[in-house]
């Protein structure tokens, strides 16, 4: 029995956001691994293990494109009491023209991508093992197009549309040129680790308890149009 999953996701957009770059927005080149875990997350997840990424398959052209779009700068806060009555406060519409941005960025345009992954139980729940079941679930969850959010390719505005690969005759054809199949992309964001504030000790995954987010880098590189994630606990701080 196979313990990983192949999943084929699609769409018109993408923005895999580079952190570096605070005010407009620039995609990396290609899925990020944390974003293609996203995508995992949004159709299926429970706390007892979390998604391991193990290869992107990039499928389509390394297409850039640019947009304009209006977004605000700061977070609207509403009183308590306004929103409880149900009530639209007049401040509002005043706070959207005062705080409303138009900022560029740079995105990708018809995407095309396969995840290769796997899951690990987490450590927390030692008594929970049954990796077959939560991968069963999984793919019948893919089937029925069952998602617990509308997973997405970086931003919520780009969709993302989903199907299982269940053996290799089902693998989508290539379209990526030969000129973009072996790239050297420099350092990508991984991941985040969570270190428990009180005992020091770095985790995978987010608990609830106080815990600060530390992100992982790696050097990304494509060949023959896959890029192969490393482990998490191998990535650069």
């Amino acid at each position: 029995m196979s313990y990983g999953v192949s999943l084929h996701v699609w769409g018109d957009y993408a923005c895999f956001t580079r952190p570096e770059l605070k005010i407009e927005r620039m995609s990396y080149e290609v899925m990020t691994p944390s974003a293609a875990r996203g995508i995992l997350s949004a159709i299926y997840w429970k706390p007892e293990f979390r998604w391991v990424i193990d290869r992107i398959h990039v499928l389509k052209p390394i297409r850039f494109m640019q947009v304009r779009r209006n977004e605000l700068g700061a977070k609207m806060v509403c009183p308590s009491a306004a929103v409880m009555s149900g009530e639209k406060p007049d401040f509002i519409g005043q706070f959207i023209e005062k705080d409303r941005q138009q900022r560029a960025a740079t995105i990708l345009r018809d995407v095309s991508y396969v995840i290769d992954a796997h899951v690990e139980i987490s450590e927390a729940t030692p008594g929970v093992n049954d990796v077959a079941k939560h991968l069963e679930i999984f793919k019948r969850r893919v089937s029925r197009g069952q998602c617990f959010h509308a997973p997405c390719l970086g931003n919520r505005e780009f969709p993302a549309f989903f199907e299982l690969i269940d053996d290799a005759g089902s693998f989508p054809v290539s379209e990526l040129p030969v000129e973009q199949k072996n790239r050297a992309f420099g350092l990508m964001l991984h991941d985040l680790v969570y270190r428990d504030d009180k005992k020091g000790k770095i985790i995978c995954a987010h608990t609830g308890r106080k815990q600060t987010a530390e992100p992982r880098f790696f050097m990304a590189e494509l060949v023959d149009g896959v890029l192969h994630v490393p482990s998490l606990q191998s990535t650069l701080a």
